[in-house]
């Protein structure tokens, strides 16, 4: 695989570096406790210098000053009672970041570790990730630090209604449209949706994304990140001359996403050999059986090492992470900064060609310039793992026509967009005088079609 590319982020002219900083001195000193939202604005905006030297106005017009700043902010107490009779108080979040292209649009996210700043930094990204689309849409996230796992159904309705009483007045079809993200699957979503009906006594099906097929739902929703991240890799690859056909493949993670990753994977020829959850990782070097996994992580609720007790073959290493093992291509899918430097250098030794992230930023900024330097290809998030948010846009378009395309039809749509964002991300890297490097290259086009918009629209 030959390729040019760009080993460091952009150095910026004086006349650049200085608003960028200045920017960012303001967000340190109103954030100073939101490590990942820092993260997240730096990795941005110290990428984008060489758009905001060919286009001053943007810096002129305080394009940088307005986005880093959510449009609004909304934080709330869920309270709800457990099946004991106890009362239980959670947070509930939304951050509204950029409705410019459109309505908000992001996930919502429940599990423990939930605080403002991974929300922010979320949102924040979702930014860009919904321009890269092209959909018409803007960037939102949220959730709560209610942790599902190991609730009852009950538990986990009561927590919902609760949650959708209150935060039910700021969404809408035409306002901010959610979906799930990690905690937030099927069982919830219907919950969610089901209390958005009961307080608002109407039936707006295209508020909510992810729903169930039956009930206004999208074909290949729920396997559209998983399949989108491995679609971007095939892109990448096929830019070099090279296709993902014998390829292994290491995926962390073993919910929505990682599961049709390793799904599409498989289909697209390569071989699948790794998923994990916080326990541990398991390798099955036959290529890691589909319907098993799901079975143990889907239906059963298990942990991960039950699938290496079941798979002849398989085994299960505990409390580790599984950038150990030697792949060509790796999809990050689990969560945040899962993916650290260390990790990075081994796969760098074992010879891997192509990451994408299937999760949101789960490469450390270290891990992510060590890529880099190394020559691999590197396909970001807020890229590889658009195909999510992209086929919730195509559900929200086949909510409003009252009309249900068919699988074959809305994976067709997907792979069409995810090329898309891919060429939109190559050709801004080109551009932008960084060719192959996707990091400036999908927020280098993500942030000109926001800064336009942002321009056109005035300051508000």
């Amino acid at each position: 695989m030959s390729a040019s590319f760009s080993t460091t982020l952009p150095v910026a002219p004086e006349a650049t570096r200085e608003p960028i900083q200045a920017v960012l001195d303001t967000v340190h000193a109103r954030n100073p406790h939101e490590p990942e939202f820092l993260q997240a604005v730096h990795e941005v905006l110290e990428s984008i210098a060489p758009v905001l030297e060919q286009h001053p106005q943007f810096v002129e017009g305080g394009i940088l000053e307005r986005l880093v700043e959510p449009e609004r902010q909304i934080l709330f107490r869920v309270p709800w009672v457990d099946d004991e009779g106890r009362l239980r108080v959670n947070r509930g979040f939304r951050v509204q970041f950029s409705s410019v292209l459109g309505p908000y649009k992001g996930g919502l996210r429940f599990h423990p570790s939930v605080n403002l700043s991974i929300i922010k930094f979320l949102g924040f990204e979702q930014i860009f990730k919904n321009a890269l689309t092209g959909q018409g849409i803007g960037g939102a996230k949220g959730g709560s630090d209610f942790d599902p796992h190991g609730r009852s159904d009950a538990e986990v309705m009561r927590f919902c209604q609760s949650f959708m009483n209150e935060l039910y007045r700021h969404l809408g079809e035409h306002t901010d449209v959610p979906a799930g993200d990690i905690g937030v699957g099927a069982r919830e979503i219907g919950y969610l949706f089901g209390q958005y009906r009961k307080v608002t006594n109407r039936h707006e099906s295209g508020m909510f994304t992810g729903k169930g097929v039956q009930w206004g739902g999208a074909e290949v929703r729920t396997e559209a990140t998983g399949y989108g991240a491995v679609f971007f890799v095939e892109e990448m690859l096929g830019r070099h001359g090279d296709s993902l056909a014998g390829k292994r493949v290491g995926v962390s993670g073993s919910g929505n996403v990682a599961i049709y990753a390793i799904a599409k994977a498989h289909q697209l020829g390569a071989t699948p050999v790794t998923a994990s959850d916080s326990s541990g990782y398991i390798v099955d070097d036959a290529g890691i059986d589909v319907g098993l996994l799901r079975q143990v992580k889907e239906v059963e609720r298990g942990r991960i090492s039950e699938y290496a007790v079941r798979r002849s073959g398989a085994r299960f290493v505990e409390a580790a992470r599984p950038w150990e093992v030697p792949v060509d291509v790796a999809v990050p899918s689990a969560t945040q900064n899962e993916l650290d430097e260390a990790d990075a250098d081994a796969l760098i030794g074992n010879g891997v060609r192509a990451v994408a992230e299937g999760a949101n930023m789960p490469s450390t900024p270290e891990a992510i310039e060590a890529f880099r330097r190394a020559g691999v290809l590197f396909g970001p998030g807020k890229a590889a793992n658009a195909g999510g948010v992209a086929t919730s846009a195509l559900e929200m378009s086949q909510n409003a026509a009252r009309q249900r395309w068919s699988f074959d039809d809305s994976e067709a749509k997907l792979r069409s967009i995810m090329k898309d964002v891919h060429d939109a991300a190559f050709d801004a890297a080109e551009r932008y005088g960084h060719p192959g490097d996707y990091v400036v290259g999908a927020n280098s086009a993500g942030f000109e079609r926001v800064a336009h918009a942002m321009l056109a629209q005035g300051v508000i």
